[in-house]
Order: structure tokens, then sequence, then C-alpha cells
């Protein structure tokens, strides 16, 4: 039986992360990196295909769990008939190899303990030889190119492909457990002191934490969905991942089951935002470097993804051998979107750097020369069909959405060459400008309807139009602006959350939406009431959202109302993103501040 999605808990050392279940067991994990094959565990739920399980041997009365203070270290308490234990899991940062740290501390009584290890590399189908290291000081499990090593005072022995231990711990005493990756060819990397590797984590976190501005509303809740974006950060290159899992449904048992173990340009904005207004410019410059060598490179080659060290080839196979997580299959790795025309990713790149220079962090000297020629070729490709915002397979359409980003990008680049005295070719680009403008309105804008639509002679709504006030095409005060959230709000919403497609597509043989609600949409819903002056309407979305987050803080991609369960990849950046940012927007308005933070016009 398959542990819900929200009762997982994340931990990681900004390389790698792993997500552990509310029982004790480390279900996923990616080794060397983000995007990797060499996989220790196949997928939540496939346990089967891998899973490491430290947990109570006999009942476990009750269990509970928390982060250490604000810091990235899991402590999950059991209490049973023989006494109370506590699970401390994390990964210390320490750069040059990933290592995964579990102790188990006895707090009352003397309570007897197992430990299951299913090591599975290559997504569950290639079983390692395990062997003990010549000074029977750890255990080798090996396989291709892979490598894991486990340290352990326990004695452990094998059972039907698993390692497995029992042991007893006493009140006081503390049993480690390592687990650390290696390059197979090379020699096991240095061992780690259990202990000092608890006080240096701690260190780090507290030291990271400790840079946040941010002071207004849900601080606490705000500073865990930043702390999740600094685990989702690959740190040598500053890549920061939508999520660090594949295909966990997007609608349980269903077949919309993507990877999302890369880095989206579309992101690019808001994290930026999200990052700066709280504090973490360093992080910030680094994402802006990240995205700036991810893009370099004839424009027409750009892509809306790559992995984590700028990864262009992503190709999408199939894991036929994985049931998927609740039986949702196929389970993808790798990811065929990366490929699609989606104009919207123009503007969210040239407006992450507009964004940038406005916040005077310290640009690359060629940024200006590349914005010029990403901005050259969409004047050639602005007005073809494309794929749009949500990566729809299939024939191309004409999206507003990427109509508009395709309008911000030169009206953020006619914005930064005014006031940065950067050369730029005005007149043209303004007339593009207005071009586009005219079009989205003329072709976009259902005046029978009252409200902007999916795309052109469409008379089905997105999600996505949310964003237009937000992004500065038009104000909350415009009439068409008005009809369409309120269309949205009528249309869109499901048990107070809002689907990112139209329900009203559905075909013959549906009988409801295709997924859950989308929480980044949601919480765009609240942007463009804050930016409308209706805080309390703003408040009361917010506030849906943090209630559906799981124990530790974290959230998926999508909520199932119906079923009450998040769904989607998780935990989700773009989730997270967003709720850092209407946060700021709530904070901002009720100091009654002229400029929230989401607005992205402003110059």
């Amino acid at each position: 039986m398959s542990c819900r999605i929200e009762d997982y808990a994340l931990i990681g050392d900004c390389e790698t992360a792993a997500l552990v279940s509310r029982n004790g067991s480390i279900d996923w994990l990616c080794w060397p990196a983000f995007d990797s094959d060499a996989c220790f565990a196949a997928l939540l739920g496939d346990h089967n295909n891998g899973r490491w399980l430290i947990a109570p041997k006999g009942e476990v009365k009750s269990c509970s769990r928390r982060y250490r203070g604000d810091t990235l270290i899991l402590e999950t308490r059991f209490e049973t008939d023989e006494g109370v234990v506590e699970l401390i899991d994390f990964m210390p940062p320490r750069g040059h190899a990933s290592d995964i740290v579990r102790m188990v501390r006895g707090v009352s009584g003397t309570v007897t303990m197992r430990m299951d290890m299913i090591i599975r590399f290559g997504f569950g189908v290639d079983i390692p030889w395990v062997r003990r290291s010549e000074d029977r000081t750890a255990l080798l499990a090996i396989c291709g190119q892979d490598m894991a090593v486990l340290r352990t005072p326990v004695e452990t022995r094998g059972e039907n492909m698993t390692t497995v231990a029992d042991f007893t711990v006493k009140t006081g005493e503390t049993v480690p457990f390592v687990l650390t990756y290696t390059p197979s060819h090379l020699p096991p990397a240095r061992p780690i002191d259990p202990d000092c590797a608890l006080a240096d984590t701690e260190k780090f976190w507290h030291s990271w934490s400790s840079h946040c501005s941010y002071r207004g509303h849900c601080r606490e809740l705000v500073l865990r969905s930043l702390i999740t974006l600094k685990a989702l950060t690959y740190a040598p290159t500053g890549g920061i991942v939508a999520a660090p899992t594949t295909s966990l449904p997007e609608k349980l048992g269903g077949k919309r089951n993507w990877d999302y173990r890369f880095c989206w340009l579309r992101d690019a904005t808001f994290t930026l935002l999200a990052l700066m207004n709280s504090g973490y410019t360093e992080e910030a410059v680094a994402w802006h470097n990240w995205l700036l060598r991810a893009a370099a490179g004839a424009p027409a080659h750009m892509q809306i993804m790559y992995g984590i060290m700028g990864q262009r080839r992503l190709t999408e196979w199939i894991a036929e051998w994985l049931s998927g997580y609740e039986g949702s299959q196929p389970v993808r790795i790798g990811n065929a979107a990366h490929a699609q025309l989606q104009i919207d990713v123009f503007g969210e790149l040239i407006d992450a750097f507009h964004q940038a220079r406005m916040a005077k962090l310290k640009l690359y000297d060629g940024t200006w020369a590349l914005e010029c020629a990403v901005l050259d070729h969409l004047t050639d490709v602005w007005d073809e069909p494309d794929h749009g915002i949500w990566e729809i397979r299939g024939d191309g359409r004409h999206y507003v959405f990427s109509k508009v980003m395709a309008w911000v990008a030169f009206d953020r680049a006619i914005k930064s060459a005014e006031k940065f005295d950067l050369d730029a070719p005005l007149d043209r680009w303004c007339r593009l400008r207005e071009t586009i403008h005219e079009d989205v309105c003329a072709k976009g804008f259902d005046s029978a309807l009252n409200t902007f639509v999916e795309s052109y002679g469409s008379k089905l709504l997105d999600a996505s139009l949310l964003l237009l006030p937000a992004v500065g095409f038009l104000p909350c005060s415009d009439a068409r602006i008005r009809g369409t959230v309120e269309a949205v709000e009528r249309h869109l919403m499901r048990d107070g959350f809002v689907l990112r497609h139209d329900p009203r597509e559905l075909r013959a043989d549906e009988q409801e939406p295709i997924e859950g609600a989308f929480l980044a949409c949601t919480l765009w819903l609240a942007d463009a009431h804050v930016l409308a002056g209706n805080a309390a309407n703003a408040e009361a979305l917010f506030t849906r959202v943090v209630e559906i987050a799981n124990d530790v803080g974290l959230l998926a991609e999508e909520y199932d109302t119906r079923a009450r369960r998040q769904t989607g990849n998780f935990p989700q950046a773009l989730t997270h993103i967003a709720l850092i940012n209407t946060a700021h927007n709530l904070s901002a308005a009720k100091a009654m501040s002229k400029k929230p933070a989401i607005q992205r016009s402003e110059s």
C-alpha cells in the first residue's frame, strides 16, 4: 500500500534529494544528481524496487515528525509499548559527495528496531552486487557505474536480495547509519562522523535561514518554502529543478505522469522575485547565471527546459517495468516537451533579466547582446502557433498567454534600454509591442463572453489568463480583466481551488477533469485579487492553499479536492514560489503598499 504523496518529507544537500515517508522509509532518491538514472529507489510505492526502512519492529502507538527549527533536518518520533525513539534524517551539504545520515536515538525505554534496505539502481531494474569492504567497516553495493556505501556499527545480513538488521536502542543511546554515493570506479568517499555532520548541517541551515528578510504574513511557512527552494537547487550550477520526482500522477491512476527533475525557463521571473524579495541575492544571481548559460547559443534553439547543468537532450522514455504510483502508468523518464515551441518562455527570459537589472544584480556583460538576439528571433516567430504554457501535446495553437508574454519580452526590453541607456532599435520594438497588444486584444478577447480566452477562436479559458494583470498587459481596473477573473471564478473553480484547464473541454467519455486543482493557479487568482484591491478574497484563497500543506509545510503540484489528496510531483517548486510571492503581496497590501511585490511590470 503506497503512502499518500503528502505523507513524505524532503531532505537534501543542495545536490540531490530524498523523500522520507511517515513510517521511516526513504522511498525515492536520485544520485548523483536530480536528473540522474542512478536511482537508489525506483518510485514512491514500488518498494520492491528500492527503499530504506528504519522503524520499530513492534507496533507503533503513535508517530509524529517535524523539521528541526529552520533546517532540513527531519526528526520522526515513534512511541511504542517498549519506549520512545527518534529517527533523525538529513543530508550534510559537504559538496564533494552525497550522504544520507540516519540516526536512531533512544528517548525512553529499550526499543527493538528493524532496518530493511533494498538498493536498486537504474530506476529499480539494476540489482547491485553487495559485499563487505576489505576492512569490514562498510557494505558496498555496486552495479555498473554506481556504488552505494553503507557504514554502521550495527551488524547487517542479507535476506532475499535485501540488507536487513535487528538492533535495540536504549535511553540516551544513538545508533548511526550513513549511506554514501560514489562512482564505482573510484575509492569510497571519505567517511563522515555522524555527530559532526549533524552539527555542521544544522549550522549550515540556520545560517542560510537567518538571511531571510521576510517578516510578514505566514513567515514560518514562507521560510519553509524558501528552504525547500534551496533544497531543489543544484548548488554547483545554480539550476533549480521543478520537483525532485518523476511521474507522480496529476490524476491518481491516470496517464498524465511527467518527469519534473529539470529546470524550466518559465519559472525564471517568479523565482527571481521570490528570492530577491526575501533577501537571497546570492541565490538569485546564481539562478540568473544558470539562465544565461542555459539559453546561450542560437535563439532558435532555445528550449523551454534544461538539465541541472544545462543539458539539452532530455529524451523521454518509459520505464515499463514499473507499476507506477498507485497504478499510474506510464512512468516517464525525461521530458519530450523540451523540444516544443513555447513562445511565453522568451518573455520570461527577458523579464527575468529586466527584473535582475532593477534589483541591481550584477549581470554578465554579454547579457544584453543575448537579449537582442532573442528579440530578433521573437520578431519572426511571435505570431506562430505554439504549445503554450501547459505544454499541450499535439498541434499548436495561438495561445493568448504566449502572445502576451511575447508582448512582455518587448515591453521589458524597451524599459531596460530606456532606463539603463542600452543600445536598441527602440522604434521597431515599440511598434512590435503595440502590434502584439492590438493582436491579442482583437483575437484573444471574446466580447460576447466578456473574457480573454485560452487561444484565438476558442470559447474556453485557462488559468494562465490570471497572470495578464500581474505582467502588466492590462490593469486590474480594465473591464476586460475584471471579466476574465470573473469568468475564471465561474468556470475554472472547483471546491474553492482553481483548475488550470477548462473542465468544459471534457470528452464524452470523461466524467471529471483530467487532473486536480493546480495550486499555483489558485495563488495566481489570489494575486489578481490583491492587485484589484480585494485583499480579503486573496487571503481566503491563500489560506485555503496553506491549510492543505502537509504537517511539515510541503505542497505538491496539484490537489484532488474530491479525494482530499495532494497529487502531481512533490514537492513542487512553482507551488512554493507562488506561495512566497502571494505572501509578499498580502503583506504589502496589509501595509498599504502601493506596489505589490509581484507587479512585474513596474520599472
